[in-house]
């Protein structure tokens, strides 16, 4: 007869695959992480596109939702109960911080106390737009991360309308006071007399780099609202609110962090 079963350790621990009868079965997991339903769960664990801890899943096995670690192709699912993903649109006004020593509202007054979130990265108090709010620290460390380089999209209205050469310029690069920016995407998307509207993508996160970007080649920005963060889009929630990102935007998030990771690691010394 066996005995007690030992707690895991890192010295003689056994695999989620070598302890069928704990957790929960794998393909009800990833239905419910919004993979798909069972049956389409149960083909990506046969056709081995499923890992577990680093070991390619079987079917049948089951896994600890809080301490499994578990990939799709490479990119994360998320399964902890205890992890949320929020998208805030925070409103002109409010800061992005934890806490603000001058009292001023800060996006943590926009969310729920329960479960404890952090923003991810920032936006300065005069910008509008789209912020992820979450407890998930790996997602938040490739958001962030500057080497991983997800691309955000901005909507910034300016004062004039920028020439071709100007936008040209803002494209290639703009010298700023800590060196120049990299490759952007720009185009103008509304004229009205002697203001402008441009869409501006970019992959840095300099500290009011979009702002210092148009004040560079003489046009200031007027309002600036972001409106996208790598694939996650939401022309719909007010500013203000929140929402909880779906478990494809969290997907879609971790694979676009990773594939620009990827790309960068695979460029010429």
């Amino acid at each position: 007869m066996s005995g007690p079963s030992r707690p895991n350790s890192k010295l003689g621990s056994t695999t989620s695959a070598e302890r069928p009868r704990e957790g929960e079965r794998l393909q009800k997991v990833l239905a419910r992480a919004g993979i798909g339903s069972r049956r389409a769960s149960e083909e990506l664990i046969a056709a081995g596109r499923v890992v577990v801890d680093g070991t390619t899943a079987v079917l049948g096995q089951r896994v600890d939702t809080q301490h499994a670690r578990i990939t799709l192709d490479g990119v994360p699912v998320v399964v902890a109960s205890d992890v949320v993903h929020w998208l805030l649109n925070k409103p002109v006004g409010a800061v992005t911080t934890a806490s603000d020593p001058q009292r001023r509202a800060t996006v943590m007054d926009l969310v729920p106390t329960t479960p404890r979130v952090f923003p991810v990265g920032r936006l300065d108090r005069d910008t509008e737009g789209l912020i992820v709010m979450t407890n998930d620290g790996d997602l938040a460390q490739l958001l962030a991360h500057p080497s991983h380089g997800v691309e955000k999209e901005y909507l910034a209205e300016v004062e004039g309308v920028p020439t071709p050469a100007e936008v040209r310029t803002l494209r290639e690069g703009v010298d700023l006071d800590d060196g120049r920016t990299s490759p952007a995407s720009v185009r103008i998307v509304q004229q009205r007399g002697d203001s402008s509207a441009l869409s501006i993508t970019i992959h840095e996160g300099r500290k009011r780099q979009v702002r210092r970007m148009c004040d560079a080649v003489g046009h200031p920005v007027v309002r600036l609202v972001r409106v996208r963060i790598g694939p996650v889009v939401d022309r719909q929630l007010p500013p203000g609110k929140w929402r909880p990102l779906t478990p494809a935007e969290v997907r879609g998030l971790y694979a676009s962090a990773l594939s620009t990771q990827n790309d960068a690691s695979k460029a010429p010394g």
